[in-house]
Formats: structure tokens, sequence, C-alpha cells
């Protein structure tokens, strides 16, 4: 019987790449999961590939470097997050959604990031059928939508907020 090759191992024969690639890769998958995030109706098989498209993007922005910003990371969190909401899984759509909140304040993003965050806090505690917690939430990322510089932006936001079951 074969042995299987170890992660450790699969280093070994793994090309390396650059920042710019783990750029283009965070790029694209995030594009993906998108692309399965609107589909109205998912295959198992599908909803296996949103999962780990939007794990992997959040890993290659991680593994930028310089050619990633600091923002994609939070953006990355932010996917993860909608994705688990849209699946039902609270926990780890809170578990990204926190994430993505840290990771906005920590570096100090403002406008359509930490409304975006904001939103996604609401809709986690949503699936987790917290219902006080989700309007606080709400009622954070309307109010940080009110400095958003660009209209449109605003309204990607107000979009996503609309469609959160506040009762």
């Amino acid at each position: 019987m074969e042995r299987e090759t170890s992660l450790t191992d699969q280093a070994a024969i793994t090309p390396e790449l650059d920042g710019e690639a783990h750029r283009r890769l965070g790029a694209e998958l995030f594009n993906h999961t998108w692309t399965l995030l609107e589909l109205p109706e998912r295959s198992p098989a599908q909803v296996d590939e949103m999962i780990h498209s939007a794990h992997a993007s959040r890993y290659h922005w991680g593994a930028a470097g310089d050619a990633g910003e600091a923002v994609n990371l939070a953006r990355g969190e932010w996917q993860c997050s909608r994705v688990y909401a849209i699946l039902g899984r609270a926990e780890p759509a809170l578990w990204h959604a926190r994430r993505c909140v840290e990771i906005n304040e920590a570096i100090g993003i403002a406008d359509w990031d930490i409304a975006s965050a904001c939103e996604a806090m609401a809709r986690a505690h949503v699936v987790a059928g917290d219902l006080p917690a989700a309007r606080d939430w709400a009622a954070r990322a309307r109010a940080a939508c009110d400095v958003i510089a660009d209209p449109a932006d605003r309204e990607v936001i107000e979009g996503d907020l609309a469609t959160l079951a506040l009762g």
C-alpha cells in the first residue's frame, strides 16, 4: 500500500507562488464564489465548491503579502461569513463576521468596508436567532452607511440590510 502524501511533503512539491499570483487567485476565487452565491439553488457539490472557494480566496489574499491589500483580508472574511449565513450556519457566519469587523477596526478601514462588516454581523446574528444583536448591528451598519462617499456603494449595503428579517 502506498503512503499518502502528507501536508509537509506536499509543500515540497507545490510550486511557489509570488504575491501577484496569490492576489490574482484571491480575486478570481472571490468572483467565482460570488457567482455561486447568486445562484437561486445550489447542488450539494456547488455548496461544497462555494465554501471551499470562499476559504481559498481568503487564503490567497492572506498569502499575497504586499500584493494583497489588508482590506482584502476583511473582504475575504466578509464573503466567508456571507456564504455561511446563506447556508444557515450561524457559528461560522458569526466567526467570520467578527474577524471582518476586527480586521477593519485594526487597520482603521471605514466607508463601505466597515458598513459591510456591520451588515455581516447583523446577518450572522439573524441566522443565530439573536434578533436584538442583529438589530444593534444593523443600526451600526446604517450609521456607517451615512458616511459612505459613493452613493452606489451605500445602495449596496442598504439593499443588503433590507433583506434582513429583523422581526
